[in-house]
């Protein structure tokens, strides 16, 4: 674990693998933190020095005033590779962090080897959607994060897995109730105004896309139009709903390694 000082307050990051390997950044979903990524770590340090953070707003990073934009977002990724001297990495980023991950080969390609979106899409639920969430989350505080936590268990898992997994099913939903209500909020703003439809053909780095087949937040035809529309791209499918790097786990690993190690 370690924090980098931004500009408005400090980012945590946690470090593991071999120094001496390439790096591999993870970027976390929305509503959780950068232990969501645990199932991966493992296998990933195998080959990779991973870098995972929280985002600005979750876990122990900073909290700033809202609303955030994937641009900003990205940009803290930038000033976290700077303060570690990080010139190019692999990026790997889920739902919220699948955004984060567009911008940056949009925008900041030349500091990416390759990228993995999953559970994604170039654009994600509606104001409609957002507003009445972010209205309730600033309303009601902590309150509204357990009720979020509670509904959270059905959009991220599907009923099988969550039945047969409860244990793991906890660990990651609890991290939604403990995320800072601002905090949430504010990313929320940053998921419902980001839009990359038009902009998807200037990646031109290697991408591979990762869907849930029972996605409902993001569903496969999201992932599906992402593919169509970066030059090149892979598409991957997994039988989970939102977070399927958790559900999926060892067949997740092994597909985002068969594509970061192809020569």
């Amino acid at each position: 674990m370690g924090f980098v000082q931004l500009a408005d307050g400090e980012l945590n990051y946690q470090l593991d693998g071999p120094e001496d390997a390439p790096v591999l950044v993870l970027s976390n979903s929305l509503g959780t933190d950068l232990h969501m990524w645990d199932i991966q770590i493992e296998a990933f340090t195998k080959y990779f020095r991973v870098l995972r953070f929280d985002t600005r707003g979750h876990g122990k990073s900073l909290v700033t005033e809202g609303p955030y934009s994937i641009e900003q977002l990205g940009q803290d990724v930038l000033a976290l590779l700077d303060a570690l001297h990080i010139d190019r990495a692999h990026f790997c980023g889920l739902s919220m962090g699948g955004l984060i991950g567009q911008w940056l080969g949009i925008h900041a390609g030349e500091r990416l080897r390759r990228l993995v979106v999953c559970n994604t899409a170039a654009r994600i639920g509606t104001p409609e959607v957002w507003n009445p969430r972010i209205e309730m989350v600033l309303r009601d505080g902590a309150a509204a994060m357990v009720a979020l936590r509670d509904a959270s268990i059905a959009r991220w898992f599907t009923a099988d897995f969550a039945e047969a997994h409860p244990d793991q099913t906890k660990l990651i939903t609890d991290m939604l109730a403990a995320t800072n209500p601002e905090g949430y909020a504010a990313n929320c703003a940053a998921v419902r105004d980001a839009d990359f439809r038009e902009q998807l053909a200037s990646i031109k780095v290697p991408t591979l896309v990762i869907a849930g087949s029972e996605d409902a937040v993001t569903p496969p035809s999201g992932g599906h139009f992402i593919q169509e529309h970066v030059k090149g791209a892979e598409y991957a499918e997994f039988y989970a709903a939102h977070l399927s790097n958790v559900q999926a786990g060892a067949a997740f690993s092994d597909r985002v390694l068969e594509f970061l190690l192809a020569r």
